[in-house]
C-alpha cells in the first residue's frame, strides 16, 4: 500500500513538473518588444576607433528602419537618437531634428532630453 502511495506522488509531481516547465516554454511566434536590426553593431562602430564610417552606420540603420516598419515592429529607445547623431556627424541638419523628434514622440519619457538637445542644436 505504502509503495502505491509513493509511485502516485512521485507521478504527480513529474506530471506537475512538467506542466510548469511547459508553462514557462517560449513559443516561436512570439515576437520581441523591439526589433534591434543592426543597432547595436552600428552603436559599437560608431564607438570602436577605425569603425565604419557614418555614412555606412546611416545606411544600415536606415535598412533596418524600413524593415522594421514594414513589419509593423518598433525600434529601441535611442536608436532614433542615435541616428540623429550620425546625420550630425555627415551635416543633415533636417534629418538631426526629425530623427529628435521621432526619439521624442515614440518615448515621451526622453522629452525633456530631446528637448535639450534639439535647443543645444543649430541648424
Amino acid at each position: 500500500m505504502k509503495s502505491n502511495f509513493s509511485s502516485r506522488v512521485v507521478v504527480a509531481g513529474i506530471v506537475f513538473g512538467a506542466t510548469m516547465l511547459g508553462g514557462c516554454a517560449t513559443h516561436s511566434n512570439s515576437r520581441a518588444l523591439y526589433n534591434w536590426g543592426s543597432y547595436q553593431q552600428q552603436v559599437y562602430e560608431s564607438l570602436k576607433d577605425g569603425g565604419s564610417s557614418p555614412e555606412e552606420q546611416i545606411s544600415a540603420l536606415e535598412r533596418d528602419m524600413q524593415k522594421a516598419q514594414a513589419r509593423g515592429e518598433a525600434l529601441p529607445p535611442g536608436y532614433h537618437a542615435h541616428l540623429a547623431m550620425l546625420y550630425g556627424k555627415v551635416g543633415k541638419s533636417d534629418q538631426v531634428r526629425q530623427q529628435l523628434e521621432a526619439e521624442k514622440a515614440q518615448f515621451p519619457e526622453s522629452t525633456t532630453f530631446m528637448d535639450f538637445m534639439l535647443s543645444k542644436f543649430k541648424k
